[in-house]
């Protein structure tokens, strides 16, 4: 096995996955909270599944320094919802499944259609929060 530096890591994932209408509107509150206090990607509603996810969810994106004011702040305020933190580092197979973290639930994730190597680079997280909160 090959140690990574953590310099591979580009960006940060979270996924926030709901089922049924009230964690629904869990996750909607969740998310409004998220864009007050963090300066993030909030990603589309998947209502419906895509890629490995099993679940409907959104993502989050977030940059490296984010992660240690987001992730505790998500440990205690994510409202009984499963959320999913993968680095980004390249590798998105190894990123969802051997390097993620899991918050509340852990839930399965279907690894076909996600790729050993994506040689793509990253792209820049462009900011559509306005933080006007401190976590």
């Amino acid at each position: 096995m090959t140690i990574q530096k953590l310099a591979t890591i580009r960006s940060y994932h979270a996924h926030v996955y709901f089922d049924g209408p009230e964690q629904r509107r869990q996750a909607e509150a969740l998310r409004e909270e998220i864009g007050a206090r963090f300066s993030v990607r909030l990603g589309r509603w998947h209502d419906h599944l895509v890629g490995p996810h099993t679940r409907p969810m959104y993502q989050v994106s977030f940059a490296p320094g984010e992660f240690p004011r987001l992730v505790p702040w998500l440990m205690i305020n994510r409202r009984g919802l499963a959320v999913l933190i993968h680095p980004n580092t390249g590798q998105p197979k190894a990123d969802h499944l051997l390097h993620a973290l899991w918050l509340g639930e852990i839930l399965d994730l279907d690894a076909a259609p996600l790729p050993e190597l994506d040689e793509a680079p990253e792209p820049a997280i462009e900011l559509n929060t306005d933080p006007k909160l401190t976590p």
